[in-house]
Order: structure tokens, then sequence, then C-alpha cells
């Protein structure tokens, strides 16, 4: 067993291999403070006939067990993956895969389990940690270590690893990995911060993420495990040449289609005329064909915007698609946006629902909730595809959070907004950039629902080519400039700070500076788009819309809480009953209230105020006689209280019969007389009738 230590932040993270799971190519434990993270590595020592592109899997895990529980539902055992699994599986992926060579197509498959778990040290980035080193053990042509830290920030200072709760007071909680020379991945948000800022905290993690390596990079030497042979992958030097010397020029000339669709068409006819010209001359390889092709548009598209400073729709490096919104495009919902922007479009819609309907999470740290969620939808048909449908994929968790933290800070507290809302984007057409889209929809569709944010919100999407020394940061790019560029740079925000960012490199790494300039020209593209989305709306409207519920909050005094309630539910389900509206109460005697309908709300309210007042000896009220007795009535002052109006008390003069005075469902006024230490109230309407 082999142990390697590092001290990070205000604990030792450990690296420990040669114990568990020994039969795979890689494994290793990492532990920090009580988290104990397992992350195996196992590559195929075969390639599959055909196969031209590297499959690598990551697959995160937490075990219930790791915290203590047993897992809910019928069968309790794991199930499918949570949304924070694949979110970190995800994490996880994407500081990897640019570190394995071009020619390594075996299928690798990265496991990770969470075996132990506190309550205090957050683990994604220990999956990380444990995934980069259990590679880099494992004898497979990975080009690591990676380290990764999370950082926070509280009072102006920077922290390491912050816990659970720092992170809540934090104004910054990035993911931060990247090898000894440069940053890889970021993902995070932040409360509104500036670029510099942004800058400083990856520069402040970049100098733990070394110290990491190092660890890892001495856990290797004390492995000491031989590289793994494989047979690397070449395309047919002689198809390359042949498809070169043909169709390069074709490919040139599809620069003056800037169209997604027809460029695709264009493209796809220079491939099928070269496999049918070819397929002769290069029986075994004609299926490369459509990768060599794709490599050679790469490389033209890449040196016009290095040459000639043009992008393949004819774009500047800095200029920004053309955009169009609309507003309230649905009668029903209870706010909605279209925000197109080339060639990618986003629905927004917006739902607003009580507080009694906010996402219960029950994860390894405990039971949270949370009252706004965003939903992102890409179906096949957004790109002109026929594919599957059904429960979200790994994409649309991931965009869907992406766009969730970017607008996250902009929502109002409970206290002055005391609703749940859902925001869904349906990306109707995709051409790059679809998770800022459903930021900007997000954003205009909450506007549009009254929901009173802190500020509107735009994204953008950033790109990098580079060869060299040489390099252009581009602006707003499309899915081409995605696919074949070098960095995939997302940033959000408002007109004075950033709420959220996320940056993929397919490169080695990048440098602060660049970072830094690709920061700039973002928040040049963010406002850009903020001028014209306040162009359209200048803010949020003022009241929610009609068909949205109406939401009224009253607090009660503590001891009021049962009378409300009632025994077994039964006070509190005939207001609803009877009113029509939802009502909710919580220990602290906080009452929400809400419906669609007004009335129903005043309803409920008056009730709610009536079991909770204190009745008091001497005052008068009017009540409604609910039962006749031989002796009296029993009339009901407030809601859910009743007294007993004895016959003697029924009036000034003498009463033979109750039923000659009053019978149920008749108003009368009331004065209260006495209250025993049952709580038994004594009325009288001889007195009230008296003082009148």
């Amino acid at each position: 067993m082999i142990d390697v230590k590092v001290e990070v932040g205000r604990n030792t993270l450990n690296f420990n291999t040669g114990y568990l799971a020994k039969q795979a190519d890689g494994a290793v434990a990492v532990s920090y403070g009580e988290v104990v993270v397992l992350a195996t590595a196992v590559a195929s020592k075969e390639v599959k006939e055909g196969q031209d592109f590297f499959p690598l899997t990551v697959d995160y895990r937490e075990k219930a067990y790791a915290a203590g529980k047993i897992p809910g539902g019928f069968i309790k055992r794991e199930n499918r993956p949570s949304d924070k699994e694949i979110l970190v599986s995800r994490l996880t992926d994407r500081p990897l895969r640019p570190l394995f060579p071009e020619d390594f197509v075996n299928e690798v498959q990265v496991i990770i389990y969470v075996l132990s778990a506190d309550s205090e040290n957050q683990q994604d980035v220990f999956a990380i940690n444990a995934a980069s080193a259990a590679l880099f053990i494992s004898g497979m042509p990975f080009h690591g270590p990676v380290g990764a830290v999370r950082v926070g920030r509280i009072n102006g200072q920077f922290i390491v690893n912050p816990t659970f709760k720092e992170s809540e007071e934090s104004d910054i909680d990035l993911v931060v990995a990247g090898t000894k020379k440069a940053v890889t991945m970021i993902e995070g948000c932040s409360k509104n911060v500036t670029e510099d800022d942004m800058v400083n905290a990856v520069v402040f993690a970049h100098e733990h993420i070394k110290r990491i390596c190092e660890a890892q990079e001495e856990l290797r030497r004390l492995v000491n495990k031989p590289p793994m042979e494989y047979k690397p992958f070449t395309f047919d030097p002689e198809l390359k040449k042949a498809v070169r010397e043909r169709y390069y020029q074709d490919l040139v000339d599809l620069k003056h289609i800037t169209v997604k669709k027809p460029r695709e068409v264009a493209r796809d006819a220079i491939v099928s005329r070269a496999k049918e010209e070819l397929k002769e001359l290069f029986p075994d390889t004609i299926g490369q064909v459509s990768a060599i092709i794709d490599a050679l548009d790469g490389e033209i598209m890449r040196m016009r915007c290095l040459d000639e400073g043009l992008r393949a729709d004819g774009r500047t490096l800095t200029q920004i698609r053309p955009i169009d919104i609309m507003l309230g495009v649905l009668p029903r919902a209870h706010g909605s946006a279209i925000f197109t922007r080339g060639e990618t479009q986003s629905l927004g819609i917006t739902t607003l629902g009580t507080l009694a309907e906010v996402q219960k999470m029950d994860n390894l740290e405990g039971f949270a909730e949370k009252r706004f969620m965003l939903h992102y939808n890409f179906p096949p048909f957004s790109v002109g595809e026929v594919g599957r449908t059904g429960n979200p994929g790994r994409r649309e968790i991931g965009h869907g959070m992406l766009a969730e933290r970017a607008l996250e800070w902009t929502i109002p507290d409970e206290e002055t907004f005391p609703y749940t809302i859902r925001q869904v984007s349906e990306i109707l057409e995709s051409n790059g950039s679809s998770s800022m889209a459903s930021v900007c929809s997000g954003s205009l569709s909450m506007c549009n629902a009254g929901v009173p944010i802190k500020a509107p919100v735009a994204g953008i999407a950033m790109g990098l080519i580079m060869e060299g020394d040489r390099y252009a940061i581009l602006s707003d790019i499309q899915g081409l400039e995605d696919h074949l560029g070098d960095m995939d740079f997302k940033v959000a925000g408002t007109e004075t700070g950033i709420t959220a960012f996320q940056l993929d490199i397919k490169i080695e790494g990048i440098t602060p500076e660049i970072m830094r300039v690709a920061l700039m020209q973002a928040k040049e593209g963010r406002l850009e788009i903020l001028r014209i989305m306040n162009s359209y709306i200048s803010g949020p409207e003022k009241e929610v819309s009609v068909h949205a519920p109406k939401i009224k909050t009253l607090m009660v005094k503590s001891d009021k809480i049962g009378e409300i309630i009632g025994p077994g539910g039964r006070v509190i389900k005939k207001i609803v009953e009877d009113t029509g509206a939802d009502v909710n109460i919580d220990d602290t005697g906080k009452v929400v209230i809400s419906s669609v309908s007004a009335k129903a709300i005043e309803d409920a309210e008056r009730i709610i105020l009536g079991i909770a007042e204190d009745i008091q000896v001497g005052k008068v009220y009017l009540g409604t006689v609910k039962k006749i007795m031989e002796f009296g009535a029993f009339v009901e002052i407030v809601p859910g209280k009743e007294g007993l109006v004895h016959i003697s008390n029924l009036d000034t003069s003498r009463v033979k019969d109750v039923s000659d005075i009053c019978a149920v469902g008749d108003k009368m006024k009331v004065k209260v007389i006495k209250i025993d230490r049952q709580g038994r109230i004594d009325l009288s309407r001889k007195d009230a009738l008296e003082e009148n």
C-alpha cells in the first residue's frame, strides 16, 4: 500500500493505492477530512473495428452508506444517477479528456465511488483528483496529472476547498482544474463579481493545483507501472493526401455559405463525392474520409480566423450574431420569452408556484430545498435530426444547471417574493451557445412574469483558435467553432459583474492573460446583448400574471398553530375546502395562503385571523348560530370557536323556546361574559342588546 500526502487548505489530501481494487488498471482512494473517494480506471485491450474516436466514460456515484443512510424508495438501493451525480461525472470528465493523445482510441472507463462523506467537505473536487491519479498511475497514455480545488471568497479573502457552510457565505464558488502548467477547466458561479476578481480566484486556485499535481507525480514514481502498449490510430496518409489535393478548394469555397443547414448539405455532398470517387483506390480506409474532411474544414476555418479575422459565417472575431426577442408569447404561461441569436433559439417559460412546491432533495449531506430551478430541453429537431426523446441526458442536465447558476443570484429572497420559480428553456433551434441563450430567455421570461429580479442577465460563449504563439478569441461562437476550436468559455452576468462561467479547454491549457483578454471581450459582448434585451423590456412587470397564484403571508402566535391545524389537520383542511385557497403553516407561526382567486385568499385570511384571535371577555362579536339546544344556542363568534348563549341570556325578556329567538345560520351579536379554565365560552345576547 502506498500513501502520498499534501496539505491543501485546512486538511491533508491523501492519495492511497495498492490495497483497494487491485485488478483495475489504476485505483486510487483519496481522503480529505472524513471524505473518502475511490476512483478506478480501466482501458480496453483491443480497439473496436473501424473506431476512429476516443470513447471515455466517467461515472460518479454517491453511496448512501457513505453518510450512514439507507436509500429511500421501495427497493432500498441506489438507483439511476441523480442530477448531482451526473453533474460531477461531467465535471470530472472535462479536464481529463483533452489530455489523452489523439492516436489513442481504446475505450476507457473511470468509475468513482464516494465511500465516506461528512457534512462539512464537498466531494466533487476529490472525485477529479482521484480520477486523475487513477489514470496517471495506470500506465495509460494520459498526459496528466490534473489537480482540482474549489475556491471561495469570504470578506475579500480567498479560501481553498471551503466547507458547505462557507460556500453559502462566499461570493465566489468555483471548481478549478488544471495541470502544473495551465488551467484546463473552470466551473462555477458568483454573486455578481468583477472579471479581475474571477481571474485572481483562478490564479489562487492554480497555486494549490500545482502541489496536488506534484503529489500525483510522486505517487506514480512509487507505483512505477510500465506504460501501456497500444496500437496508435492513424489516418491513411495516402488517403489524406488525395482528399487534400482533390477537395481542399471545395472546402475553402464553403466560406460563401454562411447558413448552417445549407453549409452542412454542401459539406456532406463533398464527403459523398469523395467517398464515391476514392472508394476503389482506398477500399479498406474509405470510412476515414468524413473525419479527414472534418479536420481539413477545421484547418481552413482556423487559419481564416488567424489570417483574415473572419469566421465561417462571415462575422468578425468580436461580432455578435443578430438578435431577435419576443415577449409574452404564451397566453396561459405566467411568463414567456423567445430569444433568438443567429440560428440558436430558446423559448423561456416561467411558472410560479407556492412555497409548498419547492424541490426537496435528499443528498449525502442531508435534506435540502430549492425554490428556483431551471430545466433545459434539447430535442433532436432543434438541429434538424431524428433522435431519442425522453428523460434528460447528461448534456441537458449540465446545460440546465449552468443556466440556473447564472440566474440564481438575481432571484429575490423568499420574504420579498414568496414563490417557487420553475424556469424552462425549450431549445427550438441550435447552432451553438444554447445554454447562454437559455440564460437570456430565462431573464426575459422572468421579467415578463413579474419576478422582481435584481438585474437582467445575459450569457455569451467565447472561443479560441490557437496555433503556436498566435491566437484569436471569438465572441459568440457557433457550433462549428465550438467543434473545431480550442476553447468553449461560457460567461454570464449583469452589467456590473459575472454570475456564472464555465471554461473547457481542448488543448493543454491557457494562461491567465488569455483568460483575462477573453473575459474582457466577453464583457463587451455581454453588455451589447443586455443593451438589446433592455430595448425590449425595461424591467420586471409590476404584477404577476393573472394566471399565477397570489400569495399572502401572515404571522400568528406559536400557541395558535395547533388551533389553526386542528386535531388530525381537520381545521386547516376545512379552511382549504371552504375557501379553495391553499394554506401552509410552519413551526414559527408563518402562514402562507395562496390561490389564483383574491377572494379565496381573503376568505382564508379572515378565518385564520379569527382562529388566531384571543377572545376577550366583555367584547361584542357578530356570531353565527351553529346549533340549537333546549337550554340555549351555540354561536360561532370567530371561525372555529363557539360559545354558549344560555336560554336565560338570549333576550331581555323571558324566553320559553330557543327557536323563538333564533335558528341555525342566523347572525347575532353576542357579548363574551365568561371564559372558564377549560376554555369554554359563555355568551350573552341580552347583554349585547342592552349595550345598543
